[in-house]
């Protein structure tokens, strides 16, 4: 049972992870999660960058939570050294936020814009959620990685945009599903509500999982298996 605090994981806040490629959307999808969720649930978010707080910015601006909730922290580095090697800024944030504004329910940790092979510390996060979107290509989920194999769950994002970009979705979903041996693959427009709902709906339930004492963390071990043909 991962700890912090003297307080077990199933008590504390859902600490959940958001990685994905730069551009992908996550920023956008985070605060289409706040908006779903803030009025039953209590949230904070910790974004990542590595020169700049642009992300945390962003989504102050946006007004889906009190601009106290969003801290940014500047990793100075490659931001998978951050949630993965060593997790201590990220940790403090997280922290610092649980304590400032107990009881949390749910805390959303950004990750930098990062490459397939992005995971989070089990130290830092109770569950992962992994970010792909149509405009980056619809082979790109077949490429796989850890960030693809082993999230929690894989969020193919922008979909509304796929006309535009000539992407397949249920293909590009039915290769990510693949790549994840049936592992759970949500296709999300934050104009589509009802694949808003589906997000909101998985993350209610990780949190119910992780109050009755059924989730816990896992770390995602070495990179995914890979073949060359």
């Amino acid at each position: 049972m991962n700890r912090s605090n003297g307080t077990s994981s199933s008590t504390r806040a859902l600490r959940l992870g958001v990685a994905g490629p730069v551009g992908t959307g996550k920023s956008s999808l985070i605060a289409t999660l706040c908006r779903a969720l803030a009025d039953e649930l209590a949230l904070a978010v910790v974004t990542n960058d590595i020169y700049t707080d642009e992300d945390a910015r962003f989504l102050r601006s946006t007004g889906v939570l009190p601009v106290e909730r969003i801290r940014a922290v500047e990793t100075g580095a490659c931001p998978h050294t951050a949630i993965r090697d060593d997790i201590t800024m990220n940790l403090i944030a997280v922290e610092d936020l649980e304590q400032g504004f107990a009881p949390l329910d749910l805390v959303l940790i950004e990750s930098g814009g990062d490459n397939l092979t992005a995971t989070f510390s089990p130290a830092l996060i109770d569950a992962q959620l992994f970010v792909l979107d149509v405009a980056g290509g619809g082979d790109v989920a077949r490429k796989g990685g850890p960030g693809i194999a082993r999230a929690d769950l894989l969020v193919i994002n922008k979909t509304d945009l796929a006309p535009y970009v000539e992407v397949d979705v249920e293909r590009m979903v039915a290769d990510a599903t693949a790549a994840r041996h049936g592992a759970r693959v949500l296709a999300l427009s934050r104009h589509e509500p009802a694949s808003v709902r589906a997000l909101a709906d998985w993350v209610r339930e990780l949190r119910g999982a992780q109050l009755a004492g059924r989730h816990g963390p896992v770390d995602p071990g070495a990179p995914a298996p890979h073949v060359h043909r």
